[in-house]
């Protein structure tokens, strides 16, 4: 049998069925290799071993009466600390929030549970996930395991270090502006910011429409599997469908044949992106042709939509600080209190005109796929960032962290699904990865399509953090 840290979601599954592997020893081998690399890799707020190994026993008395109680019975799973977890403080990466333990389980946390996951632990982010890298004044700075000089990105930085190393399968994340799928990209893990309202969230997050849950993942399976299950109703959030999710990994190996697939390598704006990435993924793009897709070069005409993100990210960072009483925001990141500064100068109106344009970019997308099943385009335009930084070094993506994402936030605003697949490794030694954009409800058909890219091109594994 292969080594615990080389197996994912299904495998565990088919290994507890088969009473080869228990919950009970998967858990035990997964706290203690977090124990061995967090001090490198500095990817989690807290572990709750006592209750994690507890809930793997039970789980473990469940498989051995053959009676599992849902989709994840004794798969090991973590939390972004933006996300309630019962009996946990959620601290969100800040020195001002309360270390009062959260009252209730967030949707997608009772779900995993309801369904038999085993919660090890959170993971850290950015302050009030405010950025694309995970350094925050709470947790410090979060290491990427391919080289600890290098940010994991963000701001879901914990939970991808986690997913990249296993430690444990099944890792909840946020994107707002990309906070899935920088990380993703970065780390060279799978990760899918789910069509919005899919997971339902609450507490409601501060950034609003924007921001969705979703999967971080070794595997496409495992992240179906995941969705499947934290995608299912709950009424505390009004405007998540709230319609039974399927079974997403239904249908998942039907390849991509005949399929209308647009590549767009700089989406018609994007100035600054690394040779080596748009080589790799116009690679990866032919590989849909190669598989019987019907692929073709094209942009899908809409102008850059930096200022209407800006319109909305920075007023909505303006009042978290604002939050905050005066005599504590000196505890805060600096970076956010800049960004809040320029928030408080956006007008109300220029706000409301924010969201008035995204609906219009979100029309002009489905126009867009009526012609296209699926619009592929580069992650990220450069490999992972030096650890600690907001921007890359060298200057040429300015001073503000936006600017060296362009591929994720414009479907953040028009709600999309979308996933971030490793794509090979850089010179440099670091993943590279390509997005694949959906029609939105359509996020079987984006599971589909990085389920086909996977099974072509195998995802990277890592054993263990490089240098520690």
């Amino acid at each position: 049998m292969a080594a615990i840290s080389d197996l994912n979601a299904a495998e565990l599954l088919r290994l507890y069925r088969r009473r080869d592997l228990s919950p009970l020893e998967v858990t035990r081998d997964a706290l203690e290799r977090i124990e061995r690399f967090e001090p490198a890799i500095n990817a989690f707020v807290g572990i709750d071993a006592e209750g994690a190994l507890a809930a793997a026993q039970a789980s473990e008395a469940r498989w051995t009466k053959g009676e599992p109680i849902g989709l994840a019975d004794g798969l090991p799973a973590t939390i972004k600390d933006i996300i309630d977890v019962k009996g946990w403080p959620t601290r969100k990466g800040s020195l001002t929030t309360p270390d009062a333990p959260a009252p209730h389980d967030a949707p997608a946390v009772a779900r995993l549970k309801e369904q038999g996951a085993v919660i090890l632990g959170k993971t850290t982010t950015p302050e009030f996930g405010w950025i694309g890298a995970c350094h925050s004044p709470l947790t410090g700075i979060t290491r990427n395991p391919w080289n600890l000089n290098r940010t994991t990105g963000g701001s879901s930085g914990g939970a991808v270090a986690a997913a990249l190393l296993n430690l444990g399968v099944l890792h909840l994340g946020t994107d707002g502006a990309g906070s899935i799928r920088i990380p993703a990209a970065f780390c060279g893990t799978f990760g899918i910011k789910p069509s919005y309202g899919r997971v339902p969230a609450y507490p409601a997050s501060a950034f609003t429409v924007l921001a969705h849950q979703g999967p971080l993942t070794r595997t496409v399976m495992d992240a179906a599997l995941m969705l499947s299950i934290i995608g299912q109703p709950d009424m505390r959030d009004s405007t998540a469908w709230n319609t039974p999710a399927p079974d997403y990994r239904i249908g998942l190996g039907d390849g991509v044949r005949g399929l209308r697939i647009a590549f767009s390598p700089r989406l018609g704006y994007v100035t600054q992106l690394d040779a080596e990435i748009e080589t790799s993924t116009r690679q990866a793009a032919q590989m849909f042709a190669d598989l019987g897709a019907h692929v073709e070069e094209v942009d899908p005409g809409f102008a850059e939509p930096i200022e209407m993100e800006k319109n909305i990210w920075y007023a909505v960072a303006a009042t978290i600080v604002d939050a905050v009483p005066v005599a504590e925001r000196h505890k805060m990141d600096e970076g956010l209190r800049n960004m809040a500064d320029i928030g408080r100068r956006i007008s109300l109106a220029d706000y409301l005109a924010a969201h008035t344009q995204r609906n219009e970019l979100t029309q002009h997308m489905l126009r867009f796929h009526e012609r296209y099943d699926l619009l592929l385009t580069p992650q990220m335009p450069t490999t992972a960032i030096e650890a600690g930084r907001v921007t890359p070094t060298g200057g040429r993506f300015g001073d503000e962290w936006i600017n060296w994402s362009p591929y994720t936030y414009p479907f953040n605003l028009t709600q999309q699904p979308a996933a971030s697949v490793p794509c090979g490794f850089a010179a440099d030694g670091l993943p590279m990865a390509l997005q694949i954009v959906g029609p939105p409800r359509n996020d079987a058909l984006v599971l589909r399509a990085a389920r086909a890219f996977e099974s072509a091109c195998p995802f990277p594994i890592l054993a263990a953090p490089r240098g520690s």
